[in-house]
C-alpha cells in the first residue's frame, strides 16, 4: 500500500489514528476472527465493532466476508495490506526504487531437518510424510507447502543491486507457522531468520493453523493438516531488523553483506530455542495469501 499527501490517502490515515482499530489489526494480524469475538477482544459491544471495521474496510486495510457460524452466518475479517509505504514531497532526483524476486518454497538451497516433516505440490503429497529424503526429490521444485519439526532450510537469492544503486531496504514476505503433529492453534515455535550467516533475530509463531481451509489449499488436502499460516514480513534497513514493525534486534544492511553478489536465506527451528515447535511455509497453491517467498530490496539511485 502506498500513501501519499493528497485526500485519498486520508481514509487511510483515519482508519489507523484510533488506538481500538490498532488493537484490531494487531489481532488480525495473527489470524482471522470474525465481528463478535473482535468485540469480546477489546471489549466493546458488537454494534460499535461493526463501526470499527467498516472504517478499516474502506481503508482497504481489511476484508470482510460472510461464512457459516455455529448461529447463523457471521462476518469474518482478515487483514488485507502487509506493509505501507508514505511518499512524501521531496526532491526530484531522489527516486524510491525496487525489485522483486518470487522463490517457491521448494527451491531451497540447502535444508536439515527432522521429522514431522514433508513437502507437497498442489497435486499430491511428494514422496511420504516424515522422510526427510524426500526434501531432495526433484519434485520438490514443484512444491506449494513445507513443514518439519527441527532443522532448517536455506535459500540462496540474488542480487542484482548495482554500485550506483544504494540500499534502503530488504523485505522478505512470508506465510508461516508452526508445524505441529495434526494441527494445533496454540503450538508456539521460535522461528530464526539468518542472512548471509548474519542471525537476524527470532519470531514465535503462535500455533499450527487447522481449524478453518485455508482460502487457496487444495480441496484434496487432508483436514488435520496445516492449513494456512500468518503472513509475516521482515526488514532490514539502515536502523535495524522489524518484524511488522516490531524490532527483532540492531543488525542493519551494512552488517548483512548487502552488495554481496547473492545472499543467503535461512529459516530455522533451532536445537537450544526455548520454544521447539517446528515450522510450515506456504507458497502459491496453498494457505490465504498464494504467494511464494517474497524478496524485495528498495534502493536510491546515487547520482
Amino acid at each position: 500500500m502506498k500513501l501519499d499527501l493528497t485526500e485519498e490517502s486520508l481514509p487511510v490515515y483515519e482508519a489507523l489514528s484510533s488506538s481500538v482499530r490498532l488493537h484490531m489489526l494487531r489481532l488480525l494480524a495473527e489470524h482471522p476472527m470474525n465481528v463478535k469475538e473482535l468485540a469480546g477482544a477489546v471489549k466493546l459491544s458488537s454494534a460499535i465493532m461493526t463501526m470499527h471495521v467498516r472504517k478499516l474496510e474502506t481503508a482497504g486495510l481489511i476484508r470482510t466476508h460472510m461464512a457459516p457460524g455455529r448461529s447463523g452466518l457471521q462476518k469474518i475479517c482478515t487483514l488485507d495490506a502487509d506493509h505501507a509505504e508514505i511518499i512524501f514531497p521531496g526532491h526530484p532526483d531522489v527516486e524510491r526504487k525496487s525489485y522483486r524476486k518470487d522463490i517457491p518454497v521448494g527451491h531451497y538451497s540447502d535444508f536439515l531437518i527432522e521429522p514431522t516433516c514433508g513437502l507437497a505440490t498442489t497435486e499430491q503429497v511428494i514422496g511420504s510424510f516424515d522422510d526427510p529424503r524426500y526434501f531432495w526429490d526433484l519434485e520438490r521444485m514443484n512444491a506449494g507447502i513445507l513443514w518439519f519439526g527441527k532443522g532448517y532450510v536455506e535459500y540462496k537469492i540474488p542480487n542484482f543491486l548495482l554500485t550506483s544503486q544504494q540500499p534502503e531496504e530488504l523485505v522478505i514476505t512470508m506465510e508461516i507457522a508452526s508445524e505441529a503433529p495434526s494441527v494445533n492453534n496454540n503450538w508456539p515455535s521460535d522461528i530464526t531468520f539468518t542472512l548471509n550467516g548474519v542471525e537476524l533475530g527470532f519470531w514465535t509463531s503462535p500455533g499450527d493453523y487447522g481449524d478453518r481451509r485455508g482460502k487457496y489449499t487444495p480441496a484434496w488436502w487432508p483436514a488435520l493438516t496445516n492449513q494456512y499460516g500468518l503472513l509475516k514480513q521482515l526488514r532490514i534497513t539502515q536502523n535495524g531488523t522489524f518484524m511488522d514493525g516490531l524490532k527483532l534486534s540492531e543488525i542493519t544492511l551494512d552488517q548483512v553483506g548487502i552488495r554481496d553478489k547473492q545472499w543467503t536465506f535461512k529459516l530455522s527451528v533451532d536445537e537450544d530455542a526455548e520454544h521447539i515447535g517446528g515450522l510450515t511455509l506456504f507458497g502459491k497453491g496453498f494457505g490465504n495469501y498464494n504467494e511464494d517467498l517474497v524478496v524485495e530490496l528498495f534502493y536510491t539511485d546515487v547520482r
